[in-house]
């Protein structure tokens, strides 16, 4: 009991050493809406085309979510890595001492990680929570509405809350900014009408 709540500890002082919390933060909005307004893509493109396949859908939605996830996870570790490294660089040339072993030191290796696994994760979560209701339509669970309809509604509803969350972080009346995201969700759609 007590290794997990020290690596919880470190982990926590890790990222209060780096100040990540922030990007790690914005990296998951912003990922999570990457990922919602792909799915979103995808689901007007099978919603307008005829008779769609559930297995098919689910299956190219699925791909998509794990290429956004891995694109996700390897551009922002590679990008924070060399962030980090140039980062503690300057900190031990003003230091002037050698930082090797500090705590700095092990912010800088294992922080990129974090930030990676954070916007890695988010638009799989958030793909998989539109799927959802495709997977279980094609278990033979009843489902309110079409399956297609209902996994709309879902991504539709994920992105207002995103946007709320989004709100919540700068300041902004929660309606508002959830109703921007959804804006911008109906721009998308709509483009998407006009193009099928």
């Amino acid at each position: 009991m007590s290794i997990p709540l020290k690596s919880i500890w470190r982990l926590r002082r890790f990222i209060a050493i780096s100040r990540s919390h922030r990007i790690a933060r914005r990296y998951f909005v912003v990922n999570g809406f990457d990922g919602a307004l792909t799915m979103l893509g995808l689901l007007m493109g099978f919603y307008f085309s005829a008779d769609v396949d559930l297995g098919v859908a689910i299956t190219a939605c699925l791909g998509a979510a794990i290429a956004l996830s891995m694109s996700g996870f390897s551009s922002a570790y590679l990008s924070e890595a060399a962030e980090r490294r140039r980062e503690f660089r300057k900190l031990q040339s003003a230091m002037v001492s050698d930082l090797s072993g500090s705590a700095h030191h092990v912010a800088s290796r294992w922080v990129p990680f974090l930030i990676a696994l954070v916007n890695g994760f988010s638009p799989l979560l958030i793909s998989l929570s539109i799927v959802f209701p495709l997977w279980l339509a094609r278990q033979g669970i009843t489902l309110p509405l079409a399956p297609l309809e209902s996994a709309l509604c879902v991504t539709f509803t994920l992105i207002f809350f995103l946007g709320v969350f989004l709100g919540k972080v700068s300041g902004v009346f929660w309606l508002y900014s959830g109703l921007q995201a959804l804006v911008v969700a109906a721009c998308a759609s709509g483009l998407i009408y006009f193009v099928a």
